[in-house]
């Protein structure tokens, strides 16, 4: 049995050239005993054997998902961390699309530790709060996890000009405006308790507070209670909620007041984020998903599901957003609802992997019941968050079809909520020339109780899709004749 003691908590570059040296000797996973860094050090253990030229022995290769996921999942506090890792690496090497099968247990950790960590640094930006002390900044925090590293770049970024410090139980970082100084752990009482801006910050908090959108178990989940001691804000928060009835009725008369125009004036201003100018492909946009922040959503989902299907696919599928194991899988329409699509398809004619496969929301909405996740309809404001990627897969795809599959994907398409009884067997158009045919979400059909008009909707479903069928064969025709599909070629 190999023991392996790393010196870091969560340093993936020292973890990489342990699972190197342990791969090149072909190694098995249950043969080789990860130590805990945080654990006392075993005086009597014998030193690892380790290659001298490890660094620079091709050893094999992994995916570059794999990577990403592993050095977010070694910042984790659970001690399995580096066996995971390990046994996946392991397993990757006779089978490099095991990084996708989210059915399998390993992969599945995999994903839960990055997906926690992920969200524990998030919680590190938002609820981090300096305290100034004679010229410079420090402020404490305590993550569940160990992410004070991978988190403390974007300190630097947004107060490059600041001399601040970051203390936590396990790691302290400070920066010097030109550089980032990790030390040791620290103890509160080493931060500063206050100072004359928080009176600023309350006002500020008691200002942009929103009335409309209280849930008093949303408020805990989004500023969780461990944090309050740490914020300026968090006296507040009680007599906010106190007051929120009242502030509640008095946000909606003065909206009632507002002539719409003006909100339409506020909407057109809007532009979509820098990031845009850095996505140039669908592959690009597919990346950036991974880090959307665009709406609350992403806090809860365990991924982005982007869309799936050829790059210039002739017709585009829409629908309402990722299911339970659509948000496990990270791929659409995986679930029921997509073998209902599957096999709808298949009856009319459709190859699905010649159809390019979305939805309108990207991150899976759900209200928690016990162990099972019960899918939420998601709100306008999510929706509309959600255009921006949407939009990227249209532009880049470029269908002369979309099909809009239930009503959250026609308000995402067309801008405006619709019903689909009114759109349905219309020929419709959007702005950018493309044709547009509305239909049912095949989830609406597993859940009609009645199964005579449940055989009845599945045929109108059908026959929705024939006409998609036609399209498609329509468009053959031309390319084959040399017509418009050909010279837009």
């Amino acid at each position: 049995m190999k023991r392996v003691r790393l010196a870091a908590l969560n340093d993936f570059a020292e973890w990489r050239l342990a699972a190197r040296a342990l791969l090149l000797r072909g190694t098995q996973p249950d043969e080789v005993v990860w130590e805990d860094p945080a654990a006392p050090i075993d005086l009597f253990a014998e030193p690892e054997d380790r290659p001298p030229d490890v660094a620079n022995r091709a050893v094999g290769v992994v995916p570059p998902r794999f990577l990403e996921l592993a050095e977010a999942a070694i910042c984790h506090r659970e001690a399995i961390r580096f066996g995971l890792l390990y046994r996946l690496l392991f397993r990757l090497q006779k089978d490099r699309e095991l990084i996708g099968v989210r059915s399998d247990p390993d992969v599945s950790k995999l994903y839960r530790l990055a997906g926690e960590v992920r969200r524990d640094s998030h919680k590190m930006t938002a609820f981090v709060r300096f305290r100034e002390e004679e010229g410079r900044y420090a402020a404490w925090f305590e993550p569940d996890h160990y992410v004070v590293e991978r988190t403390a770049p974007f300190f630097a970024r947004r107060f490059p000009a600041m001399p601040w410090a970051i203390l936590t139980p396990y790691r302290s970082v400070a920066w010097d405006g030109e550089r980032l100084v990790f030390g040791d752990g620290a103890r509160r009482e080493d931060a500063p308790r206050s100072d004359a801006m928080e009176e600023v910050w309350r006002t500020y908090f008691a200002s942009i507070f929103n009335p409309a959108r209280l849930k008093v178990a949303m408020m805990k989940s989004e500023m969780p209670v461990k944090y309050w001691r740490n914020l300026p804000e968090a006296r507040l928060i009680d007599p906010l909620i106190r007051g929120a009835k009242q502030a509640e009725a008095e946000m909606i008369a003065r909206a009632a007041a507002e002539p719409p125009a003006r909100h339409t004036r506020a909407m057109a201003r809007k532009v979509e984020p820098e990031e845009a100018a850095e996505i140039k492909s669908l592959a690009d946009a597919r990346a950036a998903i991974e880090g959307c922040r665009r709406c609350p959503l992403y806090e809860y989902a365990t991924q982005a599901v982007f869309g799936e299907g050829p790059s210039h696919a002739e017709v585009m599928f829409v629908g309402e957003q990722p299911g339970d194991q659509e948000d496990l899988a990270g791929k659409p329409f995986v679930g029921p609802a997509g073998q209902v699509l599957d096999r709808a398809l298949d009856k009319v004619g459709i190859d699905r992997s010649r159809v390019y496969v979305t939805n309108a929301v990207k991150h899976f909405k759900f209200e928690p019941r016990g162990k099972k996740r019960i899918h939420q309809k998601p709100n306008s404001a999510e929706i509309t968050a959600c255009r921006f990627w949407i939009n990227l897969e249209r532009e880049f795809v470029r269908p002369k079809l979309i099909v809009a599959m239930g009503a959250t994907a026609v308000q995402s398409l067309m801008g405006k909520a619709a019903s689909i009884s009114s759109l349905r067997g219309r020929k419709l158009e959007l702005p950018d020339g493309s044709n547009l045919l509305v239909t049912v979400h095949p989830s609406y059909l597993l859940r009609m109780p009645d199964r005579h008009k449940a055989a009845e909707e599945l045929q109108r479903f059908e026959s929705d899709l024939r006409a998609v069928r036609a399209f498609i064969d329509k468009r053959g025709d031309e390319a084959r004749r040399g017509g418009p599909t050909a010279d837009a070629a």
